[in-house]
């Protein structure tokens, strides 16, 4: 019987659940999940169960060798739906490959602990599945936050804080097997959960929090340093704009499989077939949109896939508009499909600096999916192999990154 060392008892509350089942809850199915170490009635537990679609079966492997009667129990209680999908095993031994394997308790051992934990669930984690752990994000002294670390340089394929948790936690996923793209069609785009929500339809990204709290930060120090100076005013009034620039709505994706949609918010400045030296012979139909400081600046995926290569090439700074910016500093995420490569360009502009990329190679993005932002002003551009694509905007249209249809497969 497998069991599992770890430190100190971490809860894991309702939102941290969510993320921890988010794999789970963004996969259309069928689908198999396996959760180990939840007790009966754990929020845990309870986001498992409400990921779970009619195909789908979820294995649940008590934590502790008294727990497995009373998590059967409580599965029998939440209806016969959740009871027919749902099967409780004593140990790991008893559990079958999962596609997507979590651990429900926080590892906050040593870093030989982590790493037996690791190698134990790696094991139960079927072929091109994810497995999620977590960890808190305030080191304690112990290793297994660094072993988690180490290995997510590795394989993970995308980690989340979650500071609205007591005491604060860090997510990883982790992928050790290689995944195929064509799975990324069955997905929904992943859950965000350090992007503070506003109302149900937006949200600030979390970058837009930092940068507030560092404007009214300097306020309150401009403010106490010369109480009778206005002159805290000037970063207090800029919190807002501040935030008001990372804004990050929620989007309608097109159901449409044979659409391929913006990878931002702007204005379309070319429209064009080309060739691209860093991408060999292959003809690219690419789509440019220009970005201004008042559109949002959150980077979309336009199509389903799975992240096989991420560069960035140097370069300058001009004005994103311009034919010069073509030779600005950019990043490159390239995405296998089922219809052939794609690539999305993030490039800097006059005033864009910071170029952020959330999505590491090898994991899988769906389509509309949130992968990064670029700072006060920018361009996006979409390469989409030109035989298999046709466009669905020109030069001057408006679109809406993650929803408008900027073209279609053939």
């Amino acid at each position: 019987m497998t069991q599992f060392p770890v430190g100190r008892p971490v809860q894991i509350g309702d939102r941290a659940a969510r993320v921890l089942a988010s794999e789970l809850a963004r996969h259309g199915g069928p689908k198999s999940g396996l959760l180990v170490g939840a007790a009966a009635g754990s929020p845990a537990l309870a986001a498992a169960i409400d990921a779970l679609l009619p195909d789908d079966r979820l294995t649940v492997v008590a934590a502790g060798t008294t727990g497995a009667a009373a998590l059967r129990e409580h599965v029998e209680r939440q209806g016969r739906w959740v009871a027919e999908r749902t099967r409780v095993v004593e140990s790991l031994d008893a559990a079958e490959p999962a596609d997507v394997v979590i651990h429900a308790e926080a590892l906050a051992g040593g870093a030989d602990d982590a790493r037996e934990v690791l190698g134990a669930l790696s094991k139960v984690v079927a072929t091109g599945g994810v497995l999620t752990v977590v960890v808190p994000a305030t080191r304690l002294p112990s290793g297994a936050a660094d072993e988690v670390e180490r290995q997510a340089a590795l394989y993970g394929v995308g980690s989340d804080l979650v500071l609205r948790n007591v005491p604060p936690v860090r997510i990883h996923r982790l992928r050790h097997t290689p995944a195929h793209h064509a799975t990324a069609s069955k997905l929904l785009p992943a859950l965000r959960p350090s992007s503070v929500p506003l109302t149900r339809g937006m949200n600030i990204d979390s970058n837009g929090v930092a940068a507030a709290g560092i404007a009214l930060g300097l306020a309150a120090l401009a403010k106490a340093a010369r109480p009778k100076s206005k002159l805290w005013l000037v970063p207090a009034l800029a919190a807002a704009p501040v935030a008001a620039f990372f804004r990050d709505p929620q989007r309608d994706v097109p159901e449409d499989a044979t659409s391929v949609v913006a990878a931002s918010d702007g204005k379309v400045l070319g429209v064009e077939r080309m060739h691209d030296p860093r991408f060999g012979e292959l003809e690219f139909l690419r789509v440019a949109v220009f970005l201004s400081v008042l559109d949002v600046h959150v980077n979309r995926a336009p199509v389903a896939g799975k992240v096989v290569d991420y560069f960035v090439e140097d370069g300058g700074y001009a004005a994103a508009m311009k034919p010069e910016a073509e030779h600005n500093v950019a990043a490159y995420t390239l995405l296998e499909t089922a219809y052939g490569p794609v690539a999305v360009v993030q490039r800097t502009g006059l005033i864009a600096r910071r170029i952020v990329q959330r999505a590491p190679v090898g994991s899988l993005l769906a389509k509309g999916e949130r992968f990064g932002l670029i700072r006060f002003g920018s361009r996006t551009d979409v390469y989409l192999p030109a035989d298999k694509a046709t466009p669905a905007v020109a030069p001057g249209d408006r679109v809406v990154g993650g929803q408008t249809v900027i073209a279609h497969w053939l």
